[in-house]
């Protein structure tokens, strides 16, 4: 597995960046945003096929994917027509302390990995402003993350992303492709079940 001196140009590895207390109180603020926006299980274009996460959002603007419009980003959540509640105080703290970038985040997509979902390689290229990170935090369980190059079959390397990493895609790895090959139930204490919260922070417009 890559050790995190061997990844890639762009593509900035932050190991235990939050401390458990600080995950516990990022935990709380996700809750409220979920209380407000609540979990949702999202489908892939056109064939309808339902992903194994489940998501939401929070910022000015939401990721979202279903068969009839496919992906893209919208204003209000696709259940309740609400509008998302806003990007909590210690996401956009996280973001400038590390995404290297001054614009803020528009939009934090929740994903809640249960013990069995995965994501298949992928680039985040939705955005019209491409010259921003992708900046991930992860809650929870570990997971085996996979990362790529431009298409999608070259060649990738894996590690693990433990509770409280932050990991950024930017610069010259901004479009690489990447994924999470498996869950490992059980790795954490920090949620109420098995399973794993993905935090990502995205900036949608130039």
């Amino acid at each position: 597995m890559a050790k995190p001196d061997s990844l890639p140009e762009g593509l900035d590895f932050h190991p235990a960046f939050l401390d458990r207390a600080e995950q516990e109180a990022l935990l709380l603020d996700i809750r409220d945003v979920v209380a407000a926006a609540p979990l949702y299980t999202p489908e892939m274009p056109r064939s309808g096929k339902p992903l194994s996460v489940r998501m939401t959002n929070c910022g000015r603007l939401g990721w979202l994917t279903d068969r009839q419009r496919g992906y893209r980003y919208q204003e209000t959540h696709p259940v309740t027509g609400k509008a998302w509640p806003a990007i909590p105080r210690k996401l956009l703290d996280i973001w400038q302390s590390v995404g290297g970038c001054d614009r803020p985040p528009e939009a934090c997509l929740v994903n809640y990995y249960g013990p069995d979902a995965k994501m298949g390689l992928h680039q985040d290229r939705d955005e019209t402003d491409l010259s921003a990170p992708v900046l991930s935090i992860s809650l929870g369980d570990s997971c085996l993350f996979r990362v790529g190059g431009f298409e999608r079959n070259a060649p990738t390397r894996s590690f693990r992303l433990e509770s409280g990493d932050v990991l950024v895609l930017g610069g010259e790895s901004r479009l690489r492709f990447h994924g999470v090959d498996r869950i490992y139930p059980g790795t954490s204490t920090l949620l109420k079940s098995e399973g794993r919260i993905n935090l990502t922070l995205r900036r949608v417009t130039p």
